[in-house]
C-alpha cells in the first residue's frame, strides 16, 4: 500500500497562489502516474491534474494555464502549483497514486 501525505493548503484571496505537496512512501514515483483531485462541498470528486511516470501531464479544462503539476523523483514528491486562484477552486484537494489516497488538504479562495 502506498502512503501519501499532502500539505500546503490554506486560505488565499482571489488571484493568489498556493503550492500543494504530496509526499509518498516507497519507490513509487518512478513507476506510477500521480494525480491531484479535488472535491467541493456537494460535488463529485474530480481530476485536476495528472502526471505520468515519464512526466507527461494533463489538466482539467478549468485549471489549464493556471495550475502546474510536477514531480521530484529524488524527493518522492509531487507538487501542484496553483496560480490565479478563483473562488470556484475552493475544495479539499487529494493526492492519488493507483488506489491510494492522501488525507486531503483544504484550499479556500475567498475575499
Amino acid at each position: 500500500q502506498v502512503q501519501l501525505v499532502e500539505s500546503g493548503g490554506g486560505s488565499v484571496q482571489p488571484g493568489g497562489s498556493l503550492r500543494l505537496s504530496c509526499a509518498g512512501s516507497g519507490s513509487i514515483f518512478s513507476i506510477y502516474a500521480m494525480g491531484w483531485y479535488r472535491q467541493a462541498p456537494g460535488k463529485e470528486r474530480e481530476l485536476v491534474a495528472r502526471i505520468s511516470s515519464g512526466g507527461s501531464t494533463n489538466y482539467a479544462d478549468s485549471v489549464k494555464g493556471r495550475f502546474t503539476i510536477s514531480r521530484d523523483y529524488g524527493k518522492n514528491t509531487v507538487y501542484l502549483q496553483m496560480n490565479s486562484l478563483k473562488p470556484e477552486d475552493t475544495a479539499v484537494y487529494y493526492c492519488n497514486c493507483i488506489d491510494s489516497w492522501g488525507q486531503g488538504t483544504q484550499v479556500t479562495v475567498s475575499s
